[in-house]
């Protein structure tokens, strides 16, 4: 790359920066120049939109004709893999609180159509309820040939971090590269925000949870709930971030192919009950965290079910638990879940149960299948960012949750079976040995010639 071009991407952010055109340009130029030389992170980001590995050029916007008059989509990929193959992708980029434009990207699916390019992929602070959606609606006739790809602004800065602390970069002049598109991107004037509202209907369907009057076909919930899955997608992001792997939501098949299925449930749930729930998966743990927000109770909770040994006693399978919980906290709540039966059949908080493990088994004769344990917070209610900002108590709950129990947890395994030591048998005298014929007897010996 070219110091003139380098300079055209210069990743350090200034006070030069006017207006959302010049914002964009800048966030275009600096990840595209870092895609184009470090091909460990392109290979990372553009891998899972089905790109090939191989040599990737880049260009800013690249002008084209549509129907008379000019576009200029911010950005153009393309790489060379195997085999003469060659991935075109146009890029549409959005900062700050922009949002995608239905009309601008219906032009450019119409462009990378007539050009036969195969994707187009855009990029804004907007996080989809559920991956492989994308927050904008566009015809769907126009997608038969183009695939269009969404990628948050949280996902290009985790997987670049991810890249560089976790996986690692082969060069180490492209690992510093990376470091400073990160840099970049953490800067306040990037444009590249966290996931920082729960929209604009946030405080009137609260209130209405709290009055007892949201209905379920309340136009305003479906936003708020997506917001949720949302705030639990940036969640795993920011875990992931700390831990080095891909922390994914929970969803169904059936959720994931028609996402709407997912938001009419969170719906009847919010207007039912006033609650909120979805889960994470962090791989290698004992299980998924479920993360529950009760509007009404303005409560949070995060809790795991842990598979009980499957032989000791009741006591026995109780203590293996609480040795494993000895950096929680006192207020950690652990339910016990008897064979043949769906509720609870005890429950008590981790400070008295360190005390007497034997609160926790009522009845000594029934088997204890498994175990539920959560620890609770109360919830923001500010639709922002911030202290009493319901995001940060989500993901502050999510945070402490898996570094102080979740983590310790391990899954118990069985013992393997030992080799059973058999023990010579003593010699006796001759006086004391049978002298007939038995099973346990060796042949006999043949009779002398």
């Amino acid at each position: 790359m070219s110091e003139e071009s380098w300079h055209e991407a210069r990743l350090i952010p200034t006070s030069g920066i006017n207006g959302a055109q010049e914002q964009e340009r800048r966030a275009t130029s600096a990840l595209l120049a870092v895609l184009s030389i470090v091909p460990d992170y392109s290979r990372s980001l553009l891998g899972k939109l089905g790109a090939p590995a191989g040599g990737l050029t880049s260009f800013i916007e690249v002008p084209f004709e549509l129907d008379g008059s000019r576009v200029y989509p911010d950005g153009l990929i393309r790489i060379k893999g195997r085999a003469g193959r060659q991935w075109t992708a146009l890029v549409e980029v959005k900062t700050g609180k922009n949002v995608l434009e239905t009309t601008q990207l219906e032009n450019y699916l119409d462009v990378a159509r007539a050009e036969g390019f195969d994707a187009l992929i855009t990029i804004s602070n907007e996080i989809p309820p559920t991956p492989g959606q994308h927050p904008t609606a566009v015809d769907k006739r126009k997608l038969r040939k183009v695939v269009m790809h969404h990628l948050p602004w949280s996902v290009v800065l985790s997987t670049a971090i991810m890249q560089k602390e976790h996986r690692g970069v082969s060069d180490p002049e492209q690992a510093w590269i990376l470091g400073e598109l990160i840099r970049y991107l953490e800067h306040e004037r990037s444009g590249a925000l966290d996931l920082d509202d729960m929209g604009s209907n946030w405080v009137s369907v609260r209130e209405s949870v709290l009055a007892g009057t949201l209905k379920a076909n309340d136009k305003a919930a479906p936003e708020v709930t997506s917001r949720f899955d949302a705030l639990l997608r940036y969640a795993g992001l920011r875990l992931g971030q700390q831990l080095g792997t891909d922390v994914n939501q929970v969803l169904t098949r059936a959720e994931i192919a028609d996402p709407s299925i997912r938001t009419t449930e969170l719906v009847k749930s919010l207007a039912s009950e006033g609650v909120m729930a979805g889960a994470i998966r962090i791989p290698h743990v004992v299980g998924d965290i479920v993360v529950t927000a009760d509007v009404r109770a303005g409560k949070l909770q995060c809790h795991v079910d842990v598979d009980a040994p499957r032989e000791g006693r009741a006591l026995t399978r109780v203590n293996w638990l609480l040795r494993q919980l000895k950096h929680a906290p006192d207020d950690t709540r652990i339910e016990v879940f008897v064979a043949r039966s769906r509720a609870s059949t005890a429950a008590e908080l981790l400070i008295h149960a360190r005390e007497n493990p034997k609160m926790l088994v009522l009845d000594p004769q029934k088997e204890i299948k498994s175990f539920r344990v959560a620890c609770s917070a109360k919830a923001g209610t500010k639709r922002g960012r911030g202290r009493g900002a319901f995001i940060d108590s989500v993901i502050d709950l999510v945070d402490d949750f898996y570094g102080e129990v979740l983590q310790h947890l391990k899954a118990w395994s069985a013992a393997p079976p030992k080799l059973r030591q058999v023990e010579e048998p003593p010699e006796l005298p001759a006086s004391l040995s049978s002298t007939g014929l038995s099973s346990q007897d060796g042949p006999e010996p043949p009779d002398p010639v």
